[in-house]
């Protein structure tokens, strides 16, 4: 590690992963205040005679559109992320990401004073098509940029962002701070600083040296960019290494989606991919945080102590995320994967048995306990691991279309989960969790037979793992 590899990091992953968490978790904290805005002046014929807002049928609709079409985009910039890649590099496809951040702050700034749902919605969509090439492009250059033996902790920094905005736009979205009627469109209108920021420094960063030796042939570019992530380090070693690569990508052409299901050598990593991807978001962390807000309430918090517990909560995430920066060089992948799906699977089952018994006032305690558990095993492992993770299992000529892939297959189970979790919870109540222990305890299996640890191993010592394995 140098200062300027650090340079590198906050430029590219920090500002990208700031929109993908700060445009997640933004929406929640001023809910009330903005669907009063839809009832009172967006919408008409709405039913302003009900005291709640948020009761008003065509209100809620509106409003489940504007968060549920956030995933929508996240799928679409996916979809985009293998194009992008190759067509523009992994540096300039993140620095024009940024015209979506742009013209949705935009809109979603301008919504109040328009009174317009519609471009609330459509900057929701635009900011998700951000989020989404986000996911797939800045882990890329991450892994692409960093050595072997810190490939993990810095594909962790990524996560690590996620949860600290998160935690962010909860901060600015209480009603002492952003989360008041003129305040809401200044606090989704906040992303254009990061934004800012990163087209003002990642242009002094290089280009991912692995782009521009494979994908661009261009040596003595990517020996430049290796020298200036590198520092004072010999640079022989990898640049050998991605010479060795490149003999190997002149035999495999570029792969394609159909190449990718239907090669051996690259659909067993590409299952990986997409279950660890499907595991992070099936894996009942939404569940959990969103029955936290039901069990602070049995333990007679009010209101404003409930939202400093899930502050508390999100602050526990960001801590867990940082040990887990430490943790994944020393564990590796796999250990820390079922280290966290272990813990939670355990928690899971706990709070489902506990949920029973709430009239109890220990228990509603031990509810609380239970809570951060789960926050703390899920930012162990399943939390930061899934993003890099599908980066270390391909090579130069499959990576992007994989990531590509993958990150569709994680913002269509985000929007999954989001669409079918509350008919679910109003149908089974606490009982859901059975739903998720279930489903982590598959992903226990999975993860114990199938992913390989890829701690201190080079791209070809991964892809010969696969080969062996046919």
């Amino acid at each position: 590690m140098n200062l300027r590899l650090a340079f590198a990091i906050i430029s590219s992953a920090c500002w990208s992963a700031f929109q993908h968490g700060y445009n997640t978790g933004v929406m929640n904290a001023p809910q009330a205040i903005m669907s009063k805005w839809l009832q009172d002046d967006a919408l008409t014929g709405t039913n302003s005679t009900l005291y709640n807002a948020t009761d008003d049928p065509k209100v809620t609709t509106v409003w489940s559109i504007a968060v549920s079409i956030y995933c929508v985009g996240g799928m679409i910039g996916g979809l985009l992320t293998g194009f992008v890649a190759d067509r523009f590099g992994r540096k300039r496809g993140l620095l024009l990401n940024n015209i979506f951040v742009f013209i949705g702050a935009a809109l979603e700034g301008s919504a109040k004073a328009a009174n317009s749902a519609e471009m609330l919605i459509v900057g929701r969509l635009v900011i998700g098509v951000n989020n989404g090439l986000n996911a797939g492009l800045a882990p890329m250059y991450l892994a692409e940029i960093s050595p072997v033996s810190l490939r993990g902790s810095i594909g962790t920094v990524y996560q690590l962002v996620i949860t600290m905005t998160i935690l962010l736009s909860q901060v600015l979205g209480l009603t002492s701070v952003l989360g008041t009627e003129t305040g809401w469109p200044w606090l989704l209108a906040v992303t254009v600083i990061p934004a800012v920021i990163q087209c003002a420094t990642l242009p002094r960063c290089p280009e991912s040296p692995k782009y521009l030796l494979l994908n661009k042939g261009q040596e003595l570019h990517a020996q430049r960019a290796l020298n200036w992530l590198r520092g004072d380090v010999a640079v022989h070693g990898e640049m050998e290494e991605m010479h060795q690569e490149a003999e190997k990508n002149k035999i495999s052409k570029k792969a394609t989606v159909r190449e990718l299901f239907s090669n051996r050598q690259l659909r067993q990593p590409l299952l990986i991919a997409m279950v660890v991807m499907v595991a992070q978001q099936l894996s009942g962390i939404n569940a959990v945080i969103f029955f936290s807000t039901d069990i602070f309430r049995k333990v007679k918090l009010d209101k404003a102590q409930s939202q400093y517990a899930t502050l508390g909560m999100g602050a526990m995430n960001v801590v867990m995320t940082v040990i887990s920066l430490f943790l994944v060089e020393v564990a590796g992948r796999k250990t820390l994967l079922l280290t966290g799906f272990s813990g939670m699977f355990v928690t899971t089952i706990l709070l489902c048995v506990s949920n029973m018994y709430t009239h109890l006032v220990w228990v509603s305690y031990a509810c609380i306990v239970l809570v951060i558990l789960f926050v703390v095993m899920f930012a162990v492992g399943p939390g930061s691991i899934p993003w890099f993770l599908v980066t270390e299992l391909f090579n130069q000529s499959a990576r992007p279309t994989a990531s590509s892939v993958a990150v569709t297959v994680n913002w269509a189970a985000n929007f999954i989960v989001g669409l079918s979790f509350l008919p679910i919870s109003l149908a089974l109540g606490s009982y859901t969790f059975i739903i998720f222990a279930v489903l982590q305890l598959l992903f226990i299996i999975f993860i114990f037979f199938k992913v390989p640890e890829t701690k201190n191993k080079t791209v070809e010592e991964i892809t010969a793992m696969f080969r062996q394995q046919m």
